[in-house]
């Protein structure tokens, strides 16, 4: 009901769920996302929190005193899927394209953004990426039209580690288990590479296939012979979610090193056993309290549950979005991409983490970080279990920064 009446509230959000429509409002941000499918669990996350960032835009005045448009279009969870949505939603007149779930799919639609941008110079459309973690995202495929504004797999696996680690839960023996492609390789090799730095060794690697293994016992017996006491992994999504399923399942002894074990179902699929499992994010609510109460209750009040999982990445993408469009006027056309590239790297907006800024180099988000247990101590609990996650360790964007990547050419 909550829900219902903020966007009756709000009307200036119109969700526009098909590309048959176009209207001539001022701005319009396209949503294309993974709405349905195995990803789906993903995808609508990201969606909640686009929809409650828009509305935020819309109670402050909109763009140029009109109200802000959503139009949604659903990837399907796939590159495909994904290049056809985008074509959509330019032809429907979208602005700005916002994504979040798989890099595989922000892939695509970075890269059709920058051809359409160069095929259509003075009609940009601007790529605002809340959720694609991968490093050639802002590295080989970086160009000024995208924007992320979600940690990349760098900043998560060494966050993490360095949490871990100073939390005594590290161990010496790591398996690292990752989804094959882009992002999975990604979180393998951050691993690979902090072996030496913070002493530990990894002593098996696997791949897998993305969304399509429905049993994961075999994987997890494989964890056991290995020896490890500690899985990294950058899975999501029922990917994640059946891991977890078949460690509980199995009693599988090792603590979890993640970046997505937040997402619900999660805890509840693993029960008692994920406890000292950790994740590291951009935001837990027991950081920083006196801001982070006031702004989970009012998420609450709007979505009907507290943020979690990927939902405050993509509102805090949102903040950054309003606080640079506050800088930009319209054109006769409507929205100038080059006015809101030139914003957003200037941008600054204090989420209730801390600064977060863009960087212009390479267009990469800069973002505290917090590294946090599953612990039955949580004030905000998961599943409806008696777990949560407990912060262990907090870094500013300064301290979670990693170096702009030699292939970006901006």
């Amino acid at each position: 009901m909550a829900f219902r009446n903020f966007l009756r509230s709000t009307a200036a959000v119109a969700l526009v769920c098909s590309a048959g429509a176009s209207f001539a409002e001022p701005l319009k941000i396209a949503l294309v996302e993974t709405l349905s499918g195995p990803q789906a669990s993903t995808g609508l996350f990201y969606r909640n929190g686009v929809i409650y960032g828009i509305g935020k835009i819309n109670a402050e005045g909109g763009f140029g005193g009109e109200p802000v448009e959503l139009l949604e279009y659903d990837n399907q969870g796939g590159p495909v899927g994904a290049a056809d949505r985008v074509r959509a939603a330019i032809s429907d007149g979208a602005n700005i394209i916002i994504q979040g779930s798989s890099s595989a799919v922000a892939g695509q639609i970075t890269e059709d953004v920058r051809k359409y941008n160069l095929r259509n110079r003075g009609n940009e459309v601007v790529y605002i990426n809340v959720g694609g973690a991968a490093m050639e995202l802002t590295g080989a495929k970086c160009h000024d039209y995208h924007f992320r504004m979600t940690p990349n797999a760098e900043i998560i696996v060494n966050a993490l580690l360095e949490g871990m680690k100073e939390d005594g839960a590290l161990g010496e023996n790591v398996y690292a288990i990752n989804q094959n492609y882009s992002w999975g390789v990604d979180v393998q090799n951050s691993t690979l590479a902090a072996a030496d730095s913070l002493g530990f060794e990894v002593v098996e690697q696997t791949l897998h296939e993305v969304n399509k293994i429905q049993d994961f016992s075999p994987y997890v017996a494989r964890i056991k012979e290995s020896g490890a006491d500690t899985v990294i992994t950058g899975n999501w999504s029922n990917d994640l979610l059946l891991l977890m399923k078949a460690a509980g399942g199995a009693g599988l002894d090792v603590r979890f090193g993640t970046a997505f074990l937040d997402q619900p179902g999660n805890i509840g699929n693993a029960g008692a056993i994920a406890d000292g499992h950790f994740v590291a994010t951009s935001f837990n609510p027991e950081v920083n309290p006196e801001k982070s109460t006031a702004f989970v209750e009012d998420y609450k009040s709007v979505i009907g549950h507290y943020p979690t999982y990927v939902e405050p990445q993509g509102i805090f993408g949102m903040m950054l979005l309003k606080e640079a469009l506050k800088s930009v006027e319209p054109t006769e056309d409507g929205l100038a991409a080059d006015d809101l590239v030139a914003a957003l790297e200037q941008a600054t907006v204090e989420t209730p983490m801390g600064t977060m800024t863009m960087r212009a180099d390479d267009h990469q988000g800069r973002l505290p970080m917090v590294v946090q247990k599953v612990s039955r101590d949580a004030v905000y609990k998961a599943d409806e279990s008696e777990f949560g996650f407990v912060p262990v360790k907090v870094l500013s964007a300064e301290e979670a920064e990693q170096p702009v990547q030699d292939s970006c050419k901006m």
